[in-house]
């Protein structure tokens, strides 16, 4: 998929109309730039307004266009690192059912979303009011994501870290456990290489201990885990005489109850994941086409005022939408600028001779309006 596009226009001189400067376009870059994939694009007449508004209006217009861009991009990468975690296959955007591609090279103007007779500066602040709306859907939507996600890579740190850190409920069966009104059984953390000394110590660690008790569960690449069963009364002892030896006895209560709440709580919160990713991702699919069709609207507000204060009343102007390669960027460039007319030509420089900027900000500086679309 195109990545980049332009949107230009082109001045329509008195002798002169839309159609035939589309011609002489078209076969120019025929001729000398012929990968380069170009569209008309269908920009209605708006409503004009004065001049003084267009002025006060082109001077919002770059700031609008990077939040929206902006949100747009939010919103793909959202969208990547959602299949990505998925394992879903990229799917091609679309506005709708149309892909983003073609939406923008066949753009048609909504009417019914956007009168033309509506002043511009309504139609721009619709659009910004619209998209700062989905931006603070998707700030609250992730959160929610994120949030559980948080919950389960917490859960899951402490089943995958070592032994002196895990929970270790998983890893204790009932029978492991002795429990009576004198006898409790207690969970030692070991040293991978320390283990021997433990079985030849642990009988002798206090005078409580019962013989041969202690049972090894489970072993990671840094620990081993030993039960040991001793009288209660002495456990506190043996705690710190084990901790002398550079033992571990972890804290550890055998609940059955909480296992199984554990367990429900593990599996609602994986559940409750997968649903919201999947909503997540449906309603980014759907929003990135909102936000992409508003912004095809908003560049197209952007070259319209852009062209009357460049080229003046009544508007006559062509508007293209272009992909040149990179290597034909300054080939596509000087054909466009040759079919300007030499006062405009004059008076709007070329970037590389350090001419004026564009009254909406852009810092490329060309005898024709031109603008940049980053799809990402």
């Amino acid at each position: 998929m195109t990545t980049r596009y332009w949107t230009a226009s082109l001045p329509v001189g008195q002798a002169s109309s839309a159609s035939s400067l589309w011609s002489r376009l078209q076969e120019s870059i025929s001729k000398q730039a012929f990968d380069t994939a170009l569209y008309r694009f269908n920009i209605p007449n708006l409503r004009v307004g004065t001049l003084d508004s267009l002025l006060a209006l082109s001077d919002d217009l770059l700031k609008s266009n990077n939040f929206i861009e902006g949100v747009s991009h939010k919103i793909r990468r959202q969208i990547e690192e959602l299949e990505r975690v998925s394992g879903v296959v990229s799917s091609s955007l679309t506005v709708d059912g149309v892909p983003v591609d073609s939406y923008l090279t066949r753009f048609a103007w909504d009417e019914a979303k956007y009168p033309t007779m509506s002043p511009l500066k309504d139609i721009v602040d619709g659009i910004h009011v619209q998209i700062a709306k989905i931006e603070d859907d998707l700030k609250v939507r992730v959160a929610e994501y994120s949030n559980v996600r948080s919950q389960l890579n917490a859960i899951n740190r402490k089943q995958a870290g070592s032994l002196a850190v895990r929970d270790l409920s998983n890893l204790v069966k009932p029978q492991d456990i002795v429990t009576s009104e004198h006898l409790i059984t207690l969970l030692a953390v070991v040293s991978k290489y320390s283990q021997k000394d433990w079985l030849t110590s642990y009988e002798t660690l206090t005078d409580y201990v019962v013989p041969r008790s202690s049972k090894k569960l489970h072993e990671d690449n840094e620990y081993a885990l030993y039960t040991v069963t001793l009288f209660s009364r002495d456990a506190d002892n043996f705690r710190t005489k084990a901790r002398e030896r550079s033992f571990q006895v972890r804290d550890f209560e055998y609940n059955p109850e909480t296992q199984d709440s554990r367990k429900q709580e593990l599996e609602k919160l994986m559940q409750d994941q997968d649903t919201l990713r999947s909503s997540l991702l449906q309603w980014c699919y759907t929003s990135y086409g909102e936000v992409f069709s508003s912004w095809m609207h908003f560049c197209a507000v952007r070259v319209f005022s852009e062209s009357i204060l460049r080229y003046g009343l009544p508007p006559s102007f062509l508007s293209v939408v272009l992909s040149p390669s990179v290597k034909n960027e300054k080939k596509v460039r000087s054909i466009l600028e040759g079919l300007c007319s030499s006062s405009n030509s004059t008076y709007w420089k070329t970037e590389d001779e350090g001419g004026m900027a564009g009254f909406a900000g852009d810092a490329d500086a060309h005898p024709y309006v031109s603008f940049t679309i980053n799809l990402i």
